[in-house]
């Protein structure tokens, strides 16, 4: 499975020149193939990537929407991808791919928030819409267990990521004084 990272803040991301280096070292387990980073004044993605449905490079993460509003990184499966795929190619969504992350940024932007309500699978994903403030959506997933989701803090900081070093590495940035 992929690794994930992220940080953002509503109103100007503190300098930490060594947050994207690190997060892509710590994760660099996760993904031999491939990695990723997004970054603005607001907010820093990074993705590794373990390439399992759509080994292209369609599938490199964050992935943009089409206008570059709203990025998306991923790790897990969504299993009803195909279908989802089907009915927002009939909303007029265009794929470039056929990666199931590339349905995560196309429902959101037809459902926002509600879109993990149509997502089954096991997954974690964080979307940034950077036409919105705060981030767009954070999500995690387990079958058989209660889906956990919400929309990031209205303020302050806020970091993400799905594996224990990263959990480790954000309790040691809450500790730092922005």
């Amino acid at each position: 499975m992929c690794g994930i990272a992220g940080r953002f803040h509503p109103d100007l991301l503190p300098p930490a020149p060594e947050w994207c280096a690190r997060a892509d070292a710590l994760l660099a387990h996760r993904g031999p193939d491939g990695r990723g980073a997004y970054q603005d004044s607001q907010c820093e993605l990074v993705h590794r990537r373990l390439a399992l449905i759509d080994l292209s490079p369609t599938g490199h993460q964050p992935m943009p929407n089409e206008d570059a509003t709203a990025y998306v990184i991923f790790n897990g499966e969504i299993y009803n991808h195909r279908a989802l795929r089907a009915e927002l190619e009939g909303h007029g969504h265009i794929f470039r791919g056929t990666s199931d992350t590339e349905v995560l940024v196309h429902l959101y932007e037809d459902l926002g928030e509600r879109m993990v309500e149509r997502l089954r699978g096991i997954f974690a994903f964080a979307v940034y819409d950077r036409s919105r403030t705060p981030i767009g959506r954070r999500a995690r997933r387990r079958t058989g267990a209660s889906r956990r989701s919400g929309p990031a803090p209205k303020a302050g900081a806020a970091a993400c990521g799905h594996r224990r070093r990263t959990r480790k590495w954000r309790r040691s940035l809450r500790q730092r004084s922005w």
